[in-house]
């Protein structure tokens, strides 16, 4: 009977320990992105910070069609907004700017307007 009790322990931690692991994984990829991806400026002008915040300074601007290499997104949960991170190459004069810009405006999917992952809790 002993032998039994501990393989049902070890069971039940087993499938406990998976399961919050498995959670840990669904949760990962609504925050960052898997791979590096291309997508355009879907708005007029993008703002794009040093940091995903909008108090951040800005280092540059991006224009509409301008091309974005992004490699992650954020979500802040302090403003309650998305956060695209990657590199701007404006059309105008060729110049690289690499940041964080509104998900809206550098969305992966290159719709407008952009569907969101579901919110980390």
């Amino acid at each position: 009977m002993p032998i039994s009790r501990r393989l049902g322990r070890a069971a039940a931690i087993g499938v406990l320990g998976l399961s919050i692991a498995g959670s840990a994984v669904a949760i990962a990829p609504m925050a960052q992105a898997s791979s590096t991806g291309h997508t355009t400026i879907s708005c007029s002008a993008a703002k794009i910070h040093k940091s995903p915040a909008k108090s951040s300074p800005a280092v540059g601007i991006g224009y509409r069609h301008d091309k974005v290499t992004y490699d992650q997104w954020v979500y802040k949960k302090s403003e309650k907004t998305f956060y695209t991170r990657g590199t701007v190459t404006r059309a105008s004069d060729g110049k690289k700017v690499h940041g964080y810009m509104l998900y809206d405006c550098a969305n992966p999917y290159g719709t407008n307007p952009a569907p969101k992952p579901s919110i980390p809790k």
